[in-house]
């Protein structure tokens, strides 16, 4: 793949706090050291064994308690920075990436922020504003209502005008939270006061909005990148239709769905709104794509986002080192037509879950984590041999992404890495996520959003033989035998398990 070399020419940041943790505070801190800067890591007391703890230059622990007590905790997060002699603070994702009173209070403590103004996130952060924008600018946006009247009957009103389905969303916050689907009127009452209820419960806001529910959707987003001196680039597409509960689990570049002409219009719209906003540093246009080629504006996130290693690997950019440049004033260095895709690139989110009890987390103790050395693969992971997994974080516990010259390419080495990277101690999704790359819905380019769903039951795992079930408790039992008594009497052991694997089977012993 061809790379575009970056001029590093460091004026301002020489320390950031990375106001993160797992996998993206090594993430940041691998380009950090590329740059030569030093970096500064938070952890809670539970985390202290996690590689991110001891991966950068400076640790400090924030204490333990809620995540408002150590993560959010702002006031904590920015006097450390000071402390420590940090100029710079990098949110990573999730957490406080898109506050706009972070991005504010690390401004007034004279630190750099490395990421968007506090007025575009505050702006693109709330759907209400953001679709009244996006319309300003002349953006297609799915039909709906963004209004404030919150009546109960208004809002009927409006669903009976846009036409069910209709989609009921928290005007504030993501993550699928204070979402529901309505297909009829009789159901809406019931669906909006569960939606305002969790909104409320997970934003402090009650505030929803109604768009037109487009069956059959694909999930696409536009990379976006812009300096402080007015130039804006996108970085081509990613599609992210493949979700569980609303969270991406699969995401590629480039879509199959999106043709030539298509992409030409999705990426002038993405970039007309980042101009238009004055917008600056790394961020993402998402989009909705129906079955008649339409697109529409969905949302923006200003930040960096969980998928953007598929993008780094098919253009060949480094875009934590593209943010850092931003946030240094430094113009970015190339022009649009530079950048191209070459090849294709998939990344799969290895969860602590199990996708056959209805993604039900898991828990425990990572005993071994499998690695891969195949080509063109790289797995961004926070976890280590031994370390807990816990219910007090996110359970996601890496990203496996792989690169081919083609789609077919680049799924089937995917698969030989899952293969590879295996998580002893925990239940994952990864056999799971095997089972997709492998299905040939997916092979063919069907990847809606409701993908799941629809072939919920062909993703379900195969039921195993009687042979292979008692094969496997056999293998157990030796195991088990083997690690307590250090292969003593093993030859003893072996004829018990092969004689348990026998009777199971309904064959005589041997």
């Amino acid at each position: 793949m061809k790379k575009i070399e970056t001029k590093i020419d460091i004026k301002k940041i020489k320390k950031i706090l990375i106001a993160n943790r797992g996998e993206i505070a090594l993430r940041i801190i691998q380009t950090a050291k590329l740059m030569g800067i030093k970096t500064v890591t938070i952890y809670t007391e539970e985390e202290k064994a996690l590689p991110h703890c001891t991966a950068g230059d400076e640790a400090y622990c924030l204490g333990s308690g809620a995540l408002k007590e150590t993560y959010l905790n702002q006031e904590k997060i920015i006097e450390i920075a000071r402390s420590c002699g940090a100029d710079a603070v990098h949110p990573g994702y999730g957490f406080l990436s898109e506050k706009s009173s972070f991005a504010k209070l690390v401004g007034a403590s004279g630190l750099i922020f490395i990421g968007p103004s506090p007025e575009s996130i505050d702006l693109m952060g709330d759907k209400k504003s953001s679709k009244i924008k996006i319309q300003e600018l002349g953006v297609p946006s799915i039909p709906g209502y963004h209004g404030d009247n919150q009546e109960i009957s208004h809002l009927i009103k409006e669903a009976k005008r846009i036409g069910f389905p209709v989609l009921i969303k928290a005007s504030a916050g993501g993550g699928g939270k204070g979402m529901r689907i309505v297909n009829m009127e009789s159901e809406f009452k019931q669906a909006l006061e569960g939606a305002k209820r969790e909104a409320q419960n997970s934003f402090g806001d009650d505030t929803v909005l109604l768009e037109k529910y487009i069956t059959s959707p694909r999930h696409i987003e536009i990379q976006v990148m812009s300096d402080k001196h007015g130039n804006h680039f996108h970085l081509f597409e990613r599609e992210c239709s493949i979700q569980r509960r609303y969270q991406k689990i699969v995401e590629e570049s480039p879509s199959l769905a999106v043709t030539p002409e298509m992409r030409a219009k999705m990426v002038a719209a993405a970039v007309k709104i980042t101009s238009g906003i004055n917008y600056i540093g790394a961020g993402t246009i998402e989009l909705i794509l129906d079955t008649d080629g339409e697109f529409y504006f969905l949302e923006m996130n200003t930040r960096l986002q969980v998928e953007h290693p598929v993008t780094e690997m098919v253009t060949g950019l480094d875009l934590v080192r593209l943010q850092i440049l931003v946030a240094q004033g430094e113009i970015l260095p190339f022009k649009q037509e530079d950048l191209k895709q070459t090849g294709h690139a998939i990344e799969v989110r290895l969860y602590a879950e199990d996708p056959d009890n209805d993604f039900l987390p898991s828990i425990g103790t990572i005993k071994k984590i499998g690695t891969t050395s195949l080509p063109h693969t790289r797995l961004d992971c926070g976890y280590v041999d031994g370390n807990e997994v816990t219910i007090s974080f996110d359970p996601m516990l890496a990203k496996l992404i792989s690169w081919g010259e083609t789609r077919n390419l680049a799924a089937d080495k995917l698969i030989l890495a899952l293969n590879e990277v295996v998580f002893i101690g925990v239940k994952t999704n990864r056999d799971y996520l095997k089972r997709i790359l492998s299905l040939s819905e997916y092979r063919h380019g069907f990847t809606f959003t409701n993908f799941v769903k629809t072939y919920e039951d062909k993703l379900r795992p195969k039921k195993k033989s009687k042979e292979e079930i008692a094969l496997a408790i056999a293998a157990a039992l030796f195991n088990s035998k083997i690690n307590g008594h250090e292969a003593l009497g093993a030859q003893g052991e072996i004829k018990k398990s092969i004689d348990v694997w026998a009777s199971l089977s309904g064959f005589r012993n041997i």
